[in-house]
């Protein structure tokens, strides 16, 4: 190699990844009805777990679900973490919480944002509801539920969380 060459020790070459998700018939009923302000889930034939938001079968039976069971939003914390390092692009400033929420009527958790909490307040089985956009922003995303908040009523039991029955639609 002669001087005047330069050894190269880092090339930049950012990644771009994009993905065409297209939703199967459980999912795209469940996105219709979120889209309507109403969170869904289906119920397995065999062993009756409820699955939100629905996937079409029973993970544990390996049946096909079609039972819709229209699921409150209410629902309690079964997992949560304080995230505090900022994500790229992310319009959310930490400290910020990410929790598994199990709304009641239901016995999977999903993932979503919580807020109008105190951060170290957070606990496992503490009850919580939806707080959805305005009507006239809904789409067909699971963000039209803003975040969770918690509510005044007494904390759930680890080990009936997912097990309460549906309670309606209250707000």
């Amino acid at each position: 190699m002669s001087e005047e060459q330069e050894v190269v020790t880092v090339v930049k070459a950012p990644v771009y990844l994009k993905y065409n998700f297209t939703a199967g018939a459980a999912p795209a009923r469940f996105l219709a009805q979120i889209k309507k302000g109403v969170l869904t889930g289906q119920r397995c034939p065999k062993c009756s777990a409820v699955y939100v938001p629905p996937r079409g079968s029973c993970g544990g039976c390996g049946v096909a679900t079609e039972e819709e069971v229209v699921l409150s939003n209410k629902a309690t914390v079964q997992s949560f973490t304080i995230v505090y390092i900022p994500i790229p692009n992310n319009p959310i400033e930490p400290p910020y919480i990410i929790a598994n929420v199990v709304p009641d009527g239901a016995n999977i958790s999903f993932i979503h944002l919580m807020s109008e909490c105190v951060n170290e307040d957070v606990h496992i089985g503490a009850r919580v509801e939806a707080v959805w956009k305005p009507k006239e922003e809904w789409d067909f995303a699971m963000d039209n539920i803003r975040y969770y908040r918690p509510i005044d009523e007494p904390n759930v039991p680890v080990d009936q969380i997912g097990k309460l029955p549906v309670t309606g639609l209250e707000g």
